[in-house]
């Protein structure tokens, strides 16, 4: 996403920003990124939180790390440290990259390097460099035996027996890491496992005792919004920091995801396993070393903070999951034993398999279920809640190797914390049958967080400043109300250009004026579906090198397909490209994928029907030549039967009095937005943005686009018919492949340093 000018001569740009000197490595700036920044030093100077949207391809990270590491540069005691959270490991090191870019300008103005240390943390599988480890891919399998070479009770029985494996490059930085700080500079993934293999140290431990002590952390959305993870890994940041989301548009969603638990009855069955598992272990340590379970118990009556030898103190971050105060307190009597917590959790597996054997569907709230769950079991609420914290106790005590071996137990303890925990912004549902296969008994229990706002909420409230940004965020007020917390600015930033290098367009009605739309009803006609084949059979025609095509789903697209293959569409459309299909298989999206990139490559010229919410619309960047258009196949919205999809919109229409048709539509238009804009990736690229539905022409869908777009969707382009649009493309197309340099662009969507100035001084008079 580097601008022109920005790739060319990195000569040097220093800025005043409200006061600020801010080091802006590269010869020229966008107008939009210099807006962006004043309103971000805003933020830091008030101390809140804010939402910014900004166009994508303009240039926003390297925008951020400018803005805030000359902050923290100026203001050491006032902002400590920057947390960078961005979604996949490929962003992480786009991050980084662009951060060693920006401290090798400061190194060459300052003729010294500053006193600065960025660094980026993964999962152990992209950190280790254990020989028998690395390359590793899964990451349960790492986890696994790592935990088996560095668990406290391991390293003990390793001084009493030399030939007990423990992992050496952990124990030589357990002995000298945390005394030698990591020298100043910036590390990625890839540094920070050189340097653990130059100092023979545990690179992934390394790093988490460096965060402490970095002025930039980049890392993933879980490290922070997942509680059972935050809690290990951010626990000692200080308050003095700015935490940013990128690419935040969905953080909703992760908040939500990282707070719900599903249950199956293969869940429960490989729970009772687990408790049997236990029950034999306990009854061996009860022959051989009695006086563990002794101590244990003993610990589990002064609190539960005692309690697990290998839980270090989490006084800072306040966990969703149990909340502080009761962390404090001592473990109920009826499960400190042991025994009696085997027991205590087999009657509740037991329940819950009551529970699953039922044949219609079922919602209720925790409470409901907390009183079923009384009345039935004589379970009380309370030890519930300790459940989570109990089992850790437990599997440390008998000092159990492959804890993943007991994930399915450690989900149960999880819900059984979360049901006794909240009362509120939570849906437990329980349904018979899988909407994959509706005849076949396949019961699953949702336990659903219906409120975002509870695992962002400690992020909030525990920091001093919180950026939320992306280049799809509109509705931008939205996100506010549904993450429950007061912004001090919110800005929308359109995209200054010098050549209209975007042109998005909606198509409403084929060649026949037959109405193109994906809606429910229209789905099975065959007419909609041949004007949707006679669409891209006319713009693969017309346009080079690659097209994206997005569908609402899997089913529609397989739908759409297989009848553009009976009617002969298909054999047409792939005499001008080849195409490749998304599919739910991972493995078989990333060869599509690979193949489609080759094809484009090549010349050959390639078609990727994708589905909106898959891997293809989230986190690939159809750049250039990639990306010369892309088709938006109806709009996308959520499979709206969805049992849980309705208990959320009743609780949001409840408690945020947000109503159902507005929360639905604005996720599908930041779902559609995002599709799309993977075809602009900065302002030398262009592309074609086709909306194929005509219900994006009315004013409830079109308003809830980002302001970039809608500049560009004017009322000319919202109401046409497949040859209206071919011919605007034909028009668009002839102009692009016009020569373009980058002079072309000064003073309009670049700027130099003396343009900014007289800029900002233009600013300042219009406000005095």
């Amino acid at each position: 996403s580097l601008p022109l000018g920005k790739r060319l001569n990195r000569i040097s740009m220093k800025l005043n920003i409200d006061g600020l000197l801010v080091y802006f490595p590269y010869d020229y700036i966008y107008p939009e990124q210099h807006s962006y920044m004043v309103e971000l030093k805003r933020t830091l100077d008030a101390k809140g939180h804010c939402v910014l949207e900004m166009p994508s391809g303009t240039g926003k990270t390297v925008t951020l790390l400018s803005l805030i590491m000359a902050y923290q540069q100026t203001h050491p005691e006032t902002l400590q440290k920057l947390v960078y959270c961005s979604r996949t490991v490929p962003e992480i090191q786009k991050v980084m990259e662009e951060m060693k870019v920006l401290v090798e300008y400061y190194s060459k103005e300052n003729g010294m390097p500053p006193n600065f240390l960025g660094l980026a943390l993964s999962a152990r599988k992209n950190l280790c460099i254990h020989p028998e480890l690395e390359g590793e891919r899964d990451g349960k399998v790492v986890d696994g035996k790592c935990h088996s070479m560095t668990a406290s009770f391991i390293r003990e029985q390793h001084e009493m027996d030399p030939s007990v494996p423990v992992c050496d490059l952990f124990e030589k930085f357990d002995s000298q890491g945390r005394l030698d700080p990591i020298p100043n500079g910036v590390y990625n993934l890839d540094d920070i496992r050189e340097f653990g293999r130059q100092r023979g140290w545990c690179p992934y431990y390394l790093a988490r005792y460096a965060i402490t002590y970095a002025n930039v952390v980049v890392y993933s959305y879980h490290y922070l919004l997942d509680p059972k993870i935050a809690e290990v890994v951010s626990r000692d940041l200080p308050k003095q920091t700015c935490v940013v989301f990128d690419e935040a548009h969905n953080i909703d969603n992760v908040c939500i995801d990282s707070m719900s638990v599903n249950i199956t009855r293969r869940t429960l069955d490989r729970c009772h396993a687990n408790l049997e598992q236990l029950g034999k272990n306990l009854a061996e340590i009860r022959e051989t070393n009695v006086r563990q379970l002794q101590d244990e118990y003993r610990r589990l009556v002064e609190g539960l903070r005692e309690a697990n030898v290998a839980r270090e103190t989490d006084i800072h971050l306040a966990n969703p999951v149990l909340p502080d105060q009761v962390l404090k307190e001592a473990v109920p009597g009826s499960i400190r034993r042991a025994d009696h917590f085997v027991g205590f959790m087999k009657r509740f597996v037991e329940y819950l398999k009551t529970r699953l054997r039922t044949q219609q569907v079922i919602a209720e709230n925790p409470g409901a279920f907390l009183h079923h769950l009384y009345n039935t079991v004589y379970i009380d609420r309370k030890p519930l809640r300790f459940t989570t914290e109990r089992l850790q106790s437990l599997l440390h005590t008998l000092e159990l190797i492959n804890l993943s071996d007991f994930s399915s137990l450690t989900l149960v303890a999880n819900f059984a914390t979360l049901v006794s925990t909240y009362t509120r912004g939570f849906s437990l549902i329980i349904e018979p049958y899988d909407s994959r296969t509706p005849t076949i008994h396949n019961p699953v229990l949702h336990f659903s967080c219906m409120d975002s706002s509870l695992a962002i909420k400690p992020v909030f409230e525990r920091f001093q400043s919180v950026v939320i940004t992306s280049g799809t965020l509109s509705p931008i007020d939205m996100y506010p109300r549904i993450l429950d917390f007061q912004p001090v600015i919110m800005a929308s930033f359109s995209m200054t250009l010098a050549r209209p290098c975007i042109k998005p367009m909606i198509i409403a009605k084929g060649s026949d004026q037959v109405a193109m739309t994906s809606k429910f009803e229209a789905r099975e006609d065959v007419a909609v579906i041949r004007n949707y084949g006679n669409l891209l059979l006319e713009i693969s025609t017309i346009v080079p090198d690659g097209i994206v095509c997005f569908f609402p789903s899997y089913h529609y697209m397989e739908t759409v397909v297989t009848t553009w293959i009976d009617q002969g569409t298909m054999g047409q459309i792939q005499k001008n490209k080849l195409v490749f299909v998304e599919t739910t298989d991972f493995v078989e999206t990333t060869v599509a994928l690979d193949n489609y990139i080759k094809a484009c490559e090549n010349g050959r010229g390639a078609i990727l029907l994708s589905v909106a919410r898959g891997k293809v619309s989230e986190g690939v960047d159809f750049d250039h030549h990639l990306g010369r258009a892309v088709l938006m196949f109806g709009i996308p919205y959520v499979y709206t039967q969805s049992v849980i999809l309705k208990a959320r919109l009743e609780y949001l229409r409840d408690q945020f009095q947000i109503k159902e048709n507005d929360f639905l539509t604005f996720d599908a238009m930041r779902h559609a937005a995002q599709c799309v804009g993977r075809a602009l990736r900065g302002k030398t690229d262009y592309g074609i943005m086709i909306f194929a539905d005509k219900r994006f022409a009315r004013l409830d869908k079109k308003s809830k686009l980002p302001k970039w777009i809608q500049e560009y969707l004017i009322d000319a382009v919202c109401n046409l018919s497949t040859e209206e649009g071919v011919q605007l493309c034909k028009v668009f197309l002839r102009q692009m492949a016009q020569p373009f340099k980058r002079e072309d662009q000064l003073g309009l969507s670049l700027l130099t340093h003396e343009q900014v100035v007289a800029r900002e001084l233009k600013r300042i008079a219009t406000i005095q």
